[in-house]
């Protein structure tokens, strides 16, 4: 009998403990549900199913135009945008089922474009529940490539709100467009476009009405991310030239660290965040102009410089053009400008180690590294030929576990690379991937089965 009680109790403990052991998350915005890069879900495989290509087993793909942005996935859909040019060219937003694949909505609206890279828009759909009042609503923000600004009903695709930021912050339009993913915070939802006198404008994130604008200076392409310091909640955004502290309630500057640019702003890669001992440091790096490393002053707003490499030749150097780094245990991992994977020492910027495994060496291949847990070696890393790789990443060096094509590359988002490109991040969520080209989206089962 006590055997018999002892076992039930272990059952009602297991399956009460399932949620827990098997977390499933959503990725609801630009590198996923914290902005940091990193896949909390358990219960993921350790080697990928391929057929006897090396292709991964699909769960389903749908038919999608040209873009770069990154799918986001929350309460049982996709979201994702592209561009058609012909007959005219329109932008559009997409919304789809988690499960099928199948099409719930679509908008579309003109948006002729007169920048470089013409695929289509950069910056993730950002999904957002707005619980505060008796009804939660989920509202879908869709930031375009020159400027065009929607506020959707997430389940319909009702467009709650709309601006076009070109044209109302009278925007000197980026080489490359508007890329920078939206971001919410409280209340606000906080872009980084380039405006005049208004290169990080906050909106109501309701009616869409300016709460306030901020930094005169030209747009770079990083997304913002928000931080604790010294008490208070601090915008940090790379601009054209300057990393830069807001106080994000009201725009005001606390901080800045000049990294000017050449002739053309490239700034891409997201400001991360890493903690070392007692001491919080941001990184972070320019396919022109290098990297850097700054302490977060704990006592005070401010940020007090702890090495900066611009020598581009350097064998401890990191200058990587897309790509965000991956910060662990005292070492950055992270994609040097002709792909090569480098690890440095986080304290010094000293290499520790170099591969060429995960992509194959061009002018700015690209690898988008994702970590999987807290805590730990593993990640997930996706390159430019399509490839899913799973792979250990430690001072003593990359470590490939499995590897497969996920989605083939596709030509309209590098025309001058031969057999194409896919520098679209991907969205992790329920245990899935979910990965675009310029013609399909799909999606991949991870769950270890």
């Amino acid at each position: 009998m006590q055997k018999r009680l002892t076992l039930t109790t272990w059952l009602i403990a297991l399956l009460l403990a399932l949620p827990t052991l098997c977390r499933a998350d959503d990725w609801p915005q630009w590198r996923g549900p914290a902005r940091d890069g990193v896949w909390r879900e358990t219960g993921l495989t350790d080697k990928l199913r391929t057929d006897a290509q090396g292709h991964i087993k699909l769960r389903w793909s749908a038919e999608i135009g040209a873009g770069y942005s990154q799918p986001t996935v929350a309460d049982g859909r996709v979201y994702v945008t592209d561009r058609v040019d012909e007959p005219k060219e329109i932008e559009r937003v997409h919304c789809f089922d988690f499960e099928t694949g199948q099409q719930v909505w679509s908008i579309s609206y003109s948006a002729p474009y007169n920048i470089s890279y013409k695929s289509g828009p950069r910056a993730a759909v950002l999904i957002e529940k707005d619980t505060s009042r008796s009804k939660p609503v989920s509202r879908a923000y869709a930031l375009g490539g020159v400027g065009h600004l929607h506020c959707l009903d997430a389940e319909t695709g009702k467009v709650l709100w709309k601006r076009n930021l070109a044209r109302e912050y009278h925007i000197d339009m980026p080489r490359w467009g508007i890329a920078a993913g939206p971001l919410i915070e409280g209340d606000l939802l906080i872009l980084h476009i380039g405006g005049e006198n208004a290169c990080v404008v906050a909106l109501d994130k309701r009616t869409g009405g300016e709460k306030w604008r901020a930094i005169d200076d030209d747009a770079s392409y990083a997304a913002p991310i928000v931080i604790d310091q010294a008490g208070r909640r601090v915008l940090v955004v790379y601009t054209a030239n300057v990393l830069f502290g807001l106080d994000v309630q009201t725009g005001k500057r606390l901080w800045s660290y000049e990294m000017p640019g050449s002739k053309w702003p490239i700034s891409i890669s997201t400001p991360v965040i890493t903690t070392r001992g007692d001491e919080r440091f941001i990184f972070t790096t320019n396919a022109h102009v290098g990297s850097a490393l700054l302490r977060l002053e704990q006592d005070k707003p401010a940020v007090t410089e702890v090495w900066r490499q611009q020598n581009a030749r350097s064998a401890d150097s990191l200058y990587s053009l897309i790509p965000t780094p991956f910060v662990r245990d005292g070492h950055i991992y992270g994609t040097h400008n002709r792909g090569e994977l480098r690890c440095l020492e986080l304290m010094t910027g000293k290499q520790v180690w170099e591969s060429q495994e995960a992509v194959t060496p061009n002018r700015f291949a690209t690898l988008h590294i994702v970590a999987q847990g807290e805590s730990g070696k593993r990640v997930w890393v996706f390159n430019e030929h399509g490839e899913l790789i799973i792979a250990d990443l430690s001072p003593q060096g990359y470590r490939e576990l499995s590897r497969g094509l996920l989605v083939p590359p596709t030509q309209p988002g590098l025309p001058s690379r031969r057999g194409g490109v896919t520098w679209a991040h991907p969205a992790f969520a329920n245990r899935h991937v979910v990965a675009r080209n310029d013609k399909l989206l799909v999606c991949a089962d991870l769950s270890a089965r």
